[in-house]
């Protein structure tokens, strides 16, 4: 049985600004509040693991020993079939220019290597998603999603972050950043995971 979440108030182990307000959103209806590390004025730990579930682990346990209350990461990126799940793990790195991040530099890029490969069509991927939550005491819980789609081009949209204006998730024609918030929110990895978490420690048993 997994530990329900009591406390009124969390961390999110996270700077990103549009990822603490889409966290926001979806733990308001259980009166939960939510604070940034960048808020609290706390670094950000090296992510060392190879997979979503390790570094989500070591950002949540890093922001709950650091502020003494549950703590919530979120490890996301997005996998392309065609490039063997590339970027995935690395999806923000593939980003990095030494001055910030620059998505567009990094969409073009998995792009370019598309084309290079002559990859079939539609061009698969997925966003990943894994949450976790970590306890001042060493107690954690993860639960992972996905939103299925494909990588599209040329850029669409001026809505979201990061890779949203290539990816257009299955059932729709329009990418995730041509999306109004209140649209592409539910069919977001991180709403898939976050469904599974509130089942787990949010909802009654």
């Amino acid at each position: 049985m997994t530990r329900r979440l009591t406390e009124p108030k969390i961390v999110l182990a996270s700077h990103n600004k549009g990822k603490l307000r889409e966290i926001q959103a979806l733990l308001d209806p259980f009166g939960k509040t939510c604070v940034s590390a960048g808020d609290l004025g706390l670094d950000e730990p090296e992510e060392t693991e190879d997979t979503f579930a390790g570094n989500a682990r070591i950002k949540a346990h890093y922001a709950a020993k650091a502020s003494g209350l549950p703590a919530l990461s979120d490890d996301s990126g997005i996998s392309v079939d065609a490039l063997d799940g590339a970027p995935g793990v690395y999806t923000a790195d593939w980003a990095e220019t030494g001055e910030g991040r620059d998505f567009v530099m990094a969409m073009t890029r998995v792009w370019t290597l598309l084309e290079d490969k002559n990859a079939a069509r539609p061009r698969t991927a997925q966003f990943n998603c894994t949450l976790c939550i970590a306890w001042p005491d060493g107690h954690d819980e993860i639960f992972a999603g996905i939103a299925p789609g494909q990588v599209v081009w040329p850029m669409r949209g001026d809505h979201g972050f990061g890779f949203d204006p290539v990816f257009q998730p299955d059932g729709h024609d329009r990418t995730f950043a041509e999306m109004l918030p209140e649209e592409k929110q539910p069919l977001t990895h991180r709403a898939d995971a976050f469904r599974k978490l509130v089942a787990g420690c949010l909802r009654e048993n």
